[in-house]
């Protein structure tokens, strides 16, 4: 199968959508089938205001679907709602093509905590890109509730995986984090308000808090928080070190739609407090993770939770098990017949 994937994040940018595509797109080829991805490396772009290492495409439709065009797929995913996302909406609509969508971030609530301005502003143009959709691909249960509370009833699920050869309880543990007074409460993902990073800097329970990752509000949060260890960004095996080297993964968003850096956290054998919110609803049980309003409270119950419990409740997610829900959920553009030839 031929599949083209529309996307306004990918490399080298650094988040969750980006691991999403790049590890589902390996997975659909080792399965045999042929993706494109149209991504902001393809043209000349400008940076986002205020995430700067965000790249935005400047082309439009005729752009996007030349690529598309050239490819022949059997099917399109548009997987975002950017300037790529709706050039390629655009595209596909002119022409009568099927598609499906994803609905990787909350970014109305997102948009509103940066703005001021309220969410419903930014659901207006959720709603309107995601309606024409043969089908819009939503990582757990919450999302399909958050989505039908917008009148957007046409889901499908697309859950997530985890690296089981990269993640793991047995390796190096982290230099900078290992010999900080325990309990060791860390946190892995991007600096930045919508995280509610603060949310957990604030927390009062005894050992280390440590900030792996980088983003707009490090610099601010860092100087507000001297106690607190901001130790910059790590990838690959150093940032399985840096989960193997705390006692407890703190996950203080309540904006995420899943949050792979808890399994992540869960794969290496450490233990996850959360808020009571999607993803950690969704995504963790009570013999691994706690899950509480406060999160002082969630802190002190996950601390109790068993290591080696962690580890193998990661493994349920794989990724070759979601890429498999994201091939089922395509739309086909051409008859079944061709498809599978």
């Amino acid at each position: 199968m031929r599949i083209a994937i529309v996307t306004d994040a990918w490399q080298p940018q650094v988040n969750g959508v980006v691991r999403t595509l790049t590890a589902t797109k390996a997975e659909l080829e080792a399965m045999g089938h042929e993706v494109l991805v149209v991504s902001p490396d393809r043209f000349a772009t400008l940076p986002c205001p205020t995430y700067p290492e965000i790249r935005l495409a400047l082309t439009g439709r005729g752009g996007v679907g030349r690529l598309i065009r050239a490819f022949d797929p059997d099917a399109i995913h548009i997987s975002t709602e950017g300037p790529l996302g709706l050039a390629a909406r655009r595209w596909c609509l002119s022409r009568s093509l099927r598609f499906t969508t994803a609905y990787h971030t909350q970014f109305p609530d997102y948009l509103a905590k940066r703005t001021g301005v309220s969410a419903e502003v930014f659901w207006r143009y959720i709603r309107w890109f995601h309606r024409p959709a043969e089908a819009i691909l939503a990582s757990t249960a919450s999302v399909d509730t958050v989505l039908g509370a917008q009148g957007l009833h046409h889901t499908r699920r697309w859950g997530r995986g985890v690296d089981l050869s990269l993640f793991t309880p047995d390796g190096t543990h982290d230099p900078a984090i290992a010999g900080l007074p325990g309990p060791v409460q860390l946190y892995v993902g991007r600096v930045a308000v919508e995280k509610n990073i603060e949310g957990f800097l604030t927390t009062n329970h005894p050992g280390t808090k440590v900030v792996v990752g980088d983003g707009p509000a490090r610099e601010a949060l860092a100087a507000r928080y001297p106690a607190a260890h901001f130790v910059g960004p790590r990838f690959g095996p150093a940032l399985a070190a840096a989960y193997r080297s705390a006692d407890v993964f703190v996950f203080p968003s309540r904006t995420d739609t899943f949050g792979l850096v808890m399994i992540e956290a869960l794969a290496c054998g450490t233990p996850v407090a959360a808020l009571p919110a999607p993803g950690p609803v969704d995504v963790l049980s009570d013999d691994v993770g706690a899950i509480d309003e406060t999160l002082d409270v969630a802190i002190a119950a996950a601390l109790d939770r068993d290591r080696a419990a962690c580890t193998a409740y990661a493994r349920r997610f794989t990724w070759t098990a979601s890429a498999t829900q994201f091939l089922d959920a395509l739309a086909p553009i051409r008859p079944v017949a061709r498809r599978a030839a």
